[in-house]
C-alpha cells in the first residue's frame, strides 16, 4: 500500500540556521501520526512544508503522492488543515463557515446540503446552525474546525495543535472525532503538547533540534526507554535538546 506521506532527508534552512535537518520518515494511509516536539524543535516547519506552503531546501517529500517541491497546489486540494489558531470566522454563522470552506474546494450544492446536513447532527450543533460561531464555546468551535477540514473529504488532515486551550472531556470528544476520521480512512498528522494524546496515536514522532530524535509506536517508545509514560518518553529527549527557539 502507498504510503500517504513520505519523507526522505528532508531539510529546511533559514541562512544558517537549521530549522529541518534531513528528517526522513513515512506516515501510512489511515494512520494517526502524532508529530511531536517541544517549541523550536522545528515541527511547525517541518508541517509547513507538508502541507505546501514552504519549500524544502534540500531532500525530498511526498504527500498524497504528489512532490512538495512541485505539485503545491495539488497537495493543497489533496489536504485539509486546522490551526492551532482559531480558523474559523466568527462573524459568519456555523452554516455558512462550512458552505464558505465547502465552496473553496469546488464541491456541489448537493453535496453540501447532505453534508452539512450530517456533520450538524454528528456535532448536535442543528439548533446553533444559524447563529454567529463568535458565540460558540471554545470546545464546540474546535469540533466545528475540525468537521470543516475534514468536509471535503480529503485524504491527509493535518492538525496543529487542535485541543489547546480546551477541557479534557471536551478533548476526548475531539479525539473520538479523530477515530471516525481515521476509520473512514483519512490519515491523520497532529501536533500535540498533551502527552496523554500521544497515547492516542498509532505511532508518535519526537522531534529535538530538528531531528527525528525518536519513532515508534507509543508502547515501542516506552519500552525503548524504560519508562511508564509519553511524558517520561518526552523529558528524557528533551533533556538532551540544545536550542529551545525557532
Amino acid at each position: 500500500m502507498q504510503d500517504a506521506i513520505t519523507t526522505r532527508n528532508l531539510t529546511k534552512t533559514f541562512g544558517s540556521f537549521t530549522a529541518v535537518d534531513a528528517i526522513t520518515f513515512h506516515v501510512k494511509k489511515g494512520e494517526i501520526f502524532g508529530f511531536l516536539g517541544a517549541n523550536g524543535a522545528g515541527k511547525t516547519t517541518a508541517m509547513r512544508m507538508l502541507c505546501g506552503l514552504s519549500f524544502p531546501t534540500s531532500g525530498k517529500a511526498t504527500v498524497a503522492g504528489f512532490d512538495v517541491a512541485t505539485e503545491t497546489e495539488k497537495i493543497k486540494r489533496s489536504i485539509g488543515y486546522m490551526s492551532q489558531k482559531f480558523s474559523l470566522y466568527e462573524d459568519l454563522t456555523v452554516r455558512e463557515n462550512i458552505r464558505f470552506y465547502a465552496g473553496i474546494y469546488g464541491k456541489s450544492r448537493a453535496f453540501i446540503r447532505e453534508k452539512t446536513s450530517r456533520v450538524l447532527q454528528q456535532l448536535r450543533l442543528e439548533n446553533e446552525a444559524d447563529k454567529l460561531v463568535g458565540a460558540l464555546p471554545l470546545g464546540w468551535k474546535q469540533k466545528l474546525a475540525f468537521s470543516v477540514a475534514i468536509f471535503h473529504e480529503p485524504e491527509i488532515v493535518f492538525l496543529d495543535e487542535p485541543t489547546g486551550g480546551v477541557d479534557p472531556v471536551t478533548r476526548r470528544e475531539f479525539w473520538n472525532l479523530i477515530y471516525e476520521a481515521a476509520g473512514d480512512g483519512i490519515t491523520v498528522f497532529v501536533t500535540t503538547h498533551y502527552m496523554d494524546e500521544a497515547e492516542y496515536c498509532d505511532r508518535v514522532s519526537i522531534m529535538v533540534d530538528g531531528k527525528i530524535g525518536a519513532l515508534d509506536s507509543p508502547k515501542g517508545l516506552k519500552e525503548t526507554f524504560g519508562v511508564n509514560s509519553m511524558d517520561e518518553v518526552f523529558l528524557k529527549l528533551a533533556r538532551g535538546a540544545k536550542r529551545s527557539d525557532g
